[in-house]
């Protein structure tokens, strides 16, 4: 058994499997999420439930957030008390895809109270988390990322890349790229069918050559079999696009490319598809091609 004690706040799709690997590595883990059955439901992989987050981080080594978004990591963390709560010495890893000014501005209600604080956001999707193979850039002291290590080892392959902010840009630019490699499959998937080629023969044909990727593989074949079961809905897609423009323009950047691809995801989520998984972005690209071309 691990000595170091994990309280996880947030077991929502990537959460849960999250919380559930570090139990079964054996760590004494401890979860909360605003809807409590989601949490509950770890019980049977060794993940304690507990009653509200400020109980969840009571005594804890390490508190791993994993919320869905900026404001409402500063919500539960700062307005509700959690980081109050937490003891002095202990560690906040915020897991969470959030904007940079909000990491800075956790990092330091920490400092103010003596804990350290990682933004550590991951990318891989459900698949990743549950599969152990996220890739987490972390951002804050290196010191702290080379402690949790150990821990990270169990979720995936960590990168220390900067100080505190440095993680969640990282993970907007990540996310640039999944969201416009999502759109051009997409559209490369579209291109086929309307011109009468079998679409899951067209993906198979690219396997191995320059358009392959891991978006390729998974998003394409949700697209080809029409699977839109979100492992990353299409409204954090365009939350996190829509942060990483408004940090281009706050910096003089133009990202052409960008905001066309985040105003393709808004349409999405305007037509009331906001729940799938964002590779049912190409369910608005033949919203706006009904009629057009072969339906082989």
């Amino acid at each position: 058994m691990n000595t170091t004690t994990i309280a996880v706040i947030g077991t929502g799709i990537m959460g849960a499997p999250m919380a559930g690997r570090l139990a079964e590595a054996g760590y004494t883990v401890t979860a909360w999420n605003r809807t409590s059955d989601k949490a509950s439901a770890l019980h049977a992989r060794g993940v304690v439930p507990a009653n509200g987050a400020v109980d969840a981080v009571a005594g804890a080594d390490v508190v791993i957030c994993m919320l869905s978004s900026g404001p409402v990591c500063e919500t539960v963390l700062i307005d509700d008390g959690v980081i109050a709560a937490m003891r002095p010495g202990s560690i906040l890893a915020v897991m969470s895809s959030i904007p940079v000014e909000t990491a800075i501005v956790l990092a330091k209600a920490c400092g103010d109270r003596g804990i350290a604080c990682l933004d550590a956001p991951v990318s891989g999707g459900e698949k990743g988390a549950r599969d152990g193979t996220l890739a987490i850039m972390a951002g804050g002291d290196e010191a702290i990322v080379d402690r949790l290590r150990p821990l990270f080892s169990c979720l995936g392959r960590v990168t220390h890349v900067g100080p505190s902010g440095s993680g969640a840009l990282t993970k907007l630019a990540n996310q640039l790229i999944v969201a416009s490699t999502i759109c051009a499959v997409a559209e490369a998937l579209t291109l086929a069918r309307s011109g009468g080629a079998d679409p899951a023969r067209v993906r198979e044909a690219l396997l191995g050559g320059f358009a392959d990727s891991t978006v390729f593989r998974q998003h394409g074949l949700r697209m080809v079999e029409g699977n839109f079961t979100p492992g990353g809905p299409a409204k954090y897609q365009v939350k996190d696009t829509s942060t990483a423009l408004g940090f281009a323009r706050s910096r003089g950047l133009t990202l052409p490319v960008s905001e066309e691809v985040d105003r393709l995801f808004k349409a999405m989520v305007d037509h009331g598809d906001g729940e799938l998984d964002h590779s049912g972005v190409i369910l608005e690209l033949q919203r706006m091609n009904a009629g057009g071309g072969s339906s082989a």
